[in-house]
């Protein structure tokens, strides 16, 4: 029978959470639930000058924003001493040595042009555990072959590993090669799925846990996952592009699109199907199936996937998945009226991009007065000879008609032919006089909603207004 499937996702809290990092961990994810597995969360927190809680808390936020749950969690500063243990059982097999070089003295001892690395110095010297000593891995002569889920057979020359690599410093601390192998074998992992920037470090991996079990575990599957790049196909970086997962998350991206968009990046459905259900990821999900070439983390489409997922919410939905927005408005809260969200959900869905887009659209609903926006009032009322004309008709024809969008729209079609316009040039000094803006939702929709109370109100205002700037 053969071993249950475990994975691993094991970030460092080192800093926000990179995309790269949430598909990395969707498809550790949806691999492991795929095979009835278990998935891993291992936090690599050996790095003391970089880590920070403040980031472990982040890492399990996004990954619950995702839902992505996991099985097991360890920390890897815990495994501190099994590491060092295992660096003590190499050097008491003979696979293992102790050297006290000093960079500056490996690099006098080379020719001129000779390759970088170490050379081996140390190997024959026979010393032992000393303070400012480090421990080297006997790399063997020859190659080392990783099979690779993704990228096939890939072949090392051991000669081109840069020589016997350090596994514990000189002050007793392990290095990622080894507490990463030492971790992957007492959690039983048997599939490593990651970036393909961790392609190098396979061989020593590989080397390491054939020194290290001896024969009585199996290697584990290798995936090398392809890298994410921006438009112009440079990897991602923090310092150049947008990569926090944070960021998308608080600027109203929806989860399911993010997840949707994420599952892409590399990899397809069957029929190259676009939007497809965490319940298809899990069936339809391969390793075979990944993409070596890298992946282009296109925000439009992101965007546009998120239009997607917005559009098929019910009203109701997109009140909850607005709800943290709408509580941050620029109204008082016991203004906040949720039936004529609602009302006007429909409206609002065809055209925001994310969340944050809401507040803006739907403020003039829930303030006492719009905030005008200059600009727009200058243009559209002040600069417009037709516009007190069309504001006092718009005002008397609203008194009487029927408070329902078609009634006032046909009323507000009739004055803009009185002045020989079209609806849009018409309606547009009656939308600023009401929201405050030129741009938003349907007007006669809007108006609708809002009342025939404050509709009148908000004319009268702006008529008045008109009046003392004559």
């Amino acid at each position: 029978m053969a071993d249950p499937v475990r994975v691993r996702f094991a970030p460092s809290p080192t800093g926000m959470f990179h995309v790269g990092s949430a598909r990395s961990a969707l498809w550790n994810w949806l691999f492991a639930r795929g095979h009835d597995g278990v998935f891993i969360l291992r936090i690599e927190d050996t790095d003391e000058l970089r880590n920070e809680d403040q980031w472990v808390d982040g890492i399990h936020s996004a990954m619950r924003w995702l839902e992505l749950d996991w099985d097991e969690e360890h920390r890897q500063s815990e495994g501190a001493a099994a590491h060092r243990a295992a660096g003590e059982r190499l050097f008491e097999q003979g696979r293992a040595y102790y050297c006290d070089c000093l960079p500056e003295a490996v690099q006098a001892r080379k020719p001129a042009g000779a390759p970088p690395g170490y050379d081996g110095y140390c190997r024959d010297r026979d010393l032992g555990p000393a303070p400012g000593r480090a421990l080297r891995f006997r790399v063997p002569s020859g190659r080392t072959t990783v099979d690779d889920a993704v990228r096939g057979r890939v072949a090392f020359d051991n000669d081109k590993l840069g020589g016997d690599f350090v596994i514990v410093k000189g002050n007793g601390r392990p290095i990622f090669y080894l507490a990463n192998t030492v971790d992957d074998l007492d959690e039983r992992v048997t599939h490593v799925i990651r970036g393909e920037e961790h392609l190098p470090n396979a061989p020593k991996n590989q080397l390491l846990w054939e020194a290290l079990a001896a024969g009585n575990v199996a290697l584990p599957t290798w995936a090398h996952i392809p890298v994410l790049v921006n438009e112009a196909r440079k990897k991602l970086s923090k310092r150049r592009d947008k990569v926090a997962l944070e960021s998308f998350r608080d600027e109203g991206y929806l989860m399911e699109a993010m997840r949707n968009y994420l599952c892409l990046l590399g990899w397809g459905p069957a029929g190259g199907r676009e939007f497809i259900t965490l319940d298809e990821m899990v069936a339809e999900f391969r390793l075979e199936d990944v993409n070596s070439s890298p992946a282009f983390f296109d925000v439009k489409k992101l965007t546009a996937f998120n239009e997607h997922y917005l559009r098929a919410l019910s009203p109701i939905g997109f009140l909850d998945a607005a709800g943290p927005f709408l509580a941050n408005g620029p109204w008082a809260p016991e203004d906040f009226d949720a039936d004529a969200f609602v009302r006007l959900a429909p409206e609002l869905q065809s055209r925001v991009r994310t969340l944050a887009d809401i507040p803006t659209l739907v403020d003039f609903l829930f303030l006492t007065e719009p905030v005008v926006d200059p600009a727009d009032w200058q243009k559209l009322v002040v600069a417009n000879s037709a516009a007190p004309a069309i504001l006092a008709e718009a005002r008397q024809a609203y008194t009487g008609a029927a408070w329902e969008r078609l009634v006032l729209h046909a009323v507000t079609e009739e004055i803009a032919w009185h002045h020989g316009l079209p609806l849009g040039k018409a309606q547009a000094p009656v939308r600023v006089a009401v929201t405050g803006r030129r741009v938003g939702p349907p007007l006669f929709e809007s108006l609708e909603v809002l009342g025939r109370a404050r509709t009148l109100t908000r004319l009268d205002a702006a008529l008045s207004r008109l009046g003392a700037s004559a």
